[in-house]
């Protein structure tokens, strides 16, 4: 297996800039499924005689995404030091700080152990099923790196589980917040768990399959799960997934509702959302088979000007489709 090299001597910018990127600074687009809530309780609920109240709501939302960061990010710490030989096998991956040896395992490791502790700290000081819920997902997270990453398909629906626990995070953060005199009481809609997780199923499966096809020959060495997928299965897997999170979203908006309690407008307006949703997902087919960039979601999120515009949209029409039918 090939290895790299450790450099003969670290100096003190060197690794800071490699904590930094072993924190994986871009990945914090993940985590912003936790505002998901906060936009549409804000649409939905906009109080202009209770500033203050709104103020709080926004902010605790907020203090939710940098919490969750703190604990996301030791678990990609983690995630390095577990994967280290891996990596070093991996014609990208190699470079990471920990692989190419920039970065010292011990101090990975302690950083890990700041992070991760002080994150989960401060998620129960927050309110205490926000804890729960980071706990719940530092600890998937965790029977990941030891046992569910070898494991195929639990692989991959264990990582949409981890999604679903950011959404329920971004709602729990928020429940019980007083806004206008009356206690927010969050029922989560169980639509939340089943379009999130059809959704990072389907980017987890693309990620899968851009793996599986860039590896070629050495695909066990980079990931030991990807001797176990071929090419075609996860194509069957993607055919069934996609239309699935497509139906499901439509179904949604017609006859679901926001958070379990709160009915979404009674005229079918929010079925004008559909086409934003079928076309980044098709979008991402076309990202991950024509361009080969399913690898990488925080990037293609990032970059991919199409996607991101679409995004923009289909927020911004679910927003006016709030505010019109409040």
């Amino acid at each position: 297996m090939a290895t790299a090299s450790v450099p003969a001597e670290r100096t003190l910018p060197g690794v800071l800039l490699g904590i930094v990127k072993s924190l994986r600074p871009k990945q914090v687009t993940k985590n912003g499924l936790i505002l998901f809530v906060l936009f549409f309780t804000v649409t939905q609920w906009w109080d202009r005689s209770d500033v203050a109240g709104m103020a709080l709501l926004i902010g605790r939302s907020f203090a939710a995404l940098a919490i969750f960061t703190l604990i996301t990010s030791a678990v990609y710490l983690l995630n390095d030091i577990f994967d280290v030989e891996s990596d070093r096998a991996h014609p990208l991956k190699r470079h990471r700080p920990i692989a190419a040896g920039l970065l010292p395992i011990a101090l990975a490791i302690v950083l890990a152990g700041i992070l991760g502790l002080g994150g989960l700290a401060l998620a129960f000081l927050l309110s205490v099923e926000f804890g729960y819920v980071g706990l719940a997902y530092a600890g998937l997270m965790q029977a990941y790196n030891l046992f569910l990453k070898s494991q195929v398909i639990l692989d991959v629906m264990s990582i949409a589980a981890g999604f679903v626990a950011r959404a329920v995070a971004g709602a729990v953060a928020i429940d019980g917040s007083v806004v206008g005199g009356e206690v927010m009481d969050f029922t989560i809609s169980p639509w939340l768990y089943i379009c999130t997780a059809l959704g990072a199923l389907f980017i987890a499966l693309a990620k899968r399959r851009s793996e599986l096809v860039q590896a070629g020959d050495q695909s066990g060495q980079q990931r030991s799960t990807l001797d176990q997928y071929t090419v075609p299965y996860i194509d069957a897997l993607i055919a069934m997934v996609t239309p699935a999170a497509l139906v499901a979203y439509s179904l949604y908006t017609f006859s679901g509702t926001l958070f379990g309690s709160s009915i979404l407008p009674e005229n079918n307006s929010m079925m004008l959302t559909i086409p934003f949703v079928a076309y980044g997902l098709f979008r991402y087919l076309y990202l991950t088979y024509i361009r080969s960039l399913g690898e990488s979601p925080e990037e293609i999120l990032l970059t991919d000007k199409p996607l991101l515009i679409n995004i923009i949209l289909w927020l911004g029409v679910s927003a006016a489709i709030l505010l019109v039918n409040q």
